[in-house]
């Protein structure tokens, strides 16, 4: 018996895959739900209630006031 292809007849290799080679099975089950995750989490993270996210500081935030002069410890 040769081996399925995948492009003609893909239920057909996919169980093939799945006895034969389950590493190339479970990669192409983890590679296919990737793009549907990318389209759905967003939906469902806004629809929970998460916000977008605070922007990153780009600089440091500079203390208001003046500088306390440091005591002790001198060289």
């Amino acid at each position: 018996m040769s081996v399925p292809r995948f492009f003609s007849q893909p239920l057909k290799y996919l169980h093939w895959a799945s006895i034969e080679k389950p590493a190339i099975f479970y990669s192409i089950i983890v590679g296919s739900i990737g793009p549907v995750l990318v389209l759905t989490v967003p939906k469902i993270r806004h629809r929970l209630g998460d916000g977008p996210r605070p922007p990153i500081p780009s600089t440091y935030p500079i203390p208001a006031g003046p500088r306390k002069q440091l005591s002790g410890y001198d060289d």
